[in-house]
């Protein structure tokens, strides 16, 4: 097995093209870790309670920076800026609609009981 470069790519391409590889392997290797984190925390009763909740937002969270960074190749460059103000103006809108549904669940719950 040769590491000829295909003649067909230039080689500032087939660099880019193993640096993309390998960011996805680092984001696969990641996200794996990360899944198997959460269910670990689960399955086997590491943490309860809030402990666990906040240890399994905790993992959630990190493993969407990861899919962001390593999936998406959304980071801090200025070319990359309008994408992650996007993004985040996008999460924004979810908070804002699941806390308002859960304080007006909330709200209707407290109303009926006795």
């Amino acid at each position: 097995m040769s590491n000829r470069i295909p003649a067909d790519l230039p080689a500032v391409d087939h660099d880019e093209e193993g640096r993309e590889r390998r960011s996805y392997v680092i984001g696969l290797v990641l996200a794996l870790v990360l899944t198997t984190g959460a269910f670990a925390v689960v399955w086997l009763d590491l943490l309860s309670g809030a402990a666990a909740l906040g240890a399994l937002g905790l993992l959630a969270l990190v493993q969407a920076v990861v899919h962001l960074r390593f999936f998406l190749h959304i980071d801090l460059q200025r070319s990359h800026r309008d994408d992650l103000l996007l993004i985040l103006f996008t999460v924004l809108i979810l908070l804002i609609m699941v806390s308002g549904t859960i304080w007006i669940l909330y709200d209707q719950h407290m109303r009926m009981m006795p």
